[in-house]
């Protein structure tokens, strides 16, 4: 048996506290988003919001938040 399957930093990390600090990454965001595209887009139908909306808030989950969170986080998780 390895040391590594016994240390403490190989742990699963907890999914609610995971989500707990997605959450509180992601609700600004799209907050954010929805009050600085509400002005561009006051005329748009819904789906039309949200095909330019959901891109800006995937990307911005995988390539800045979530690494962020692992990052400065992860001792939590």
């Amino acid at each position: 048996m390895s040391s590594a399957a016994t240390s403490p930093t190989s742990r699963k990390p907890s999914r609610l506290r995971f989500s707990l600090f997605v959450f509180l990454g992601v609700y600004p965001l799209v907050t954010i988003l929805i009050y600085a595209l509400a002005p561009v887009t006051s005329d748009w139908q819904i789906w039309q919001r949200n095909l330019v909306m959901v891109p800006i808030i995937v990307l911005s989950m995988v390539f800045f938040i979530i690494p962020r969170i692992h990052r400065h986080c992860g001792r939590w998780l």
